[in-house]
C-alpha cells in the first residue's frame, strides 16, 4: 500500500485512478486490529490501487472529505466517488471485503 503525502497528491490519485483510501493513524488500536488482512484484500480486490492516508499528516484532506472516525475507506475511480465505509468503529475483514464487493 502507497502512503499518501500531500493534500495535492490526494487529489491527483483521486482524480485519475480506480483507488481505495485507508484512513488511519499509526496510534489507532482499531486501524492496527485490520492491519494484517489489509495486504490480502490488496490482492483479492487488484483491479483498485489502495493508499494509505494518515489522519494527522493529513487532517485538511480528513475534513474534506468528512473523514472523522478511523480507520474508514473511500472508493474513487477518475472523480467519481464509489462508494464509502467511513465510521469510527472497529472493522472486520468481512465487513470491508463486502463494502469493496458492493462498490
Amino acid at each position: 500500500m502507497k502512503t499518501i503525502e500531500t493534500a495535492a497528491q490526494y487529489e491527483e490519485i483521486k482524480n485519475t485512478k480506480k483507488a481505495i483510501f485507508v484512513f488511519s493513524a499509526d496510534w489507532c488500536p482499531d486501524c492496527r486490529f485490520i492491519a494484517p488482512v489489509l495486504p490480502e484484500i490488496e490482492q483479492t480486490f487488484s483491479d483498485y490501487e489502495f493508499y494509505y492516508v494518515d489522519r494527522d499528516q493529513l487532517l485538511e484532506v480528513c475534513q474534506a472529505e468528512n473523514v472523522f472516525g478511523i480507520p474508514s475507506f473511500i472508493a474513487y475511480d477518475n472523480g467519481k466517488e464509489l462508494g464509502r465505509f467511513v465510521s469510527k468503529d472497529r472493522k472486520t475483514k468481512e465487513e470491508i471485503e463486502q463494502f469493496i464487493r458492493g462498490l
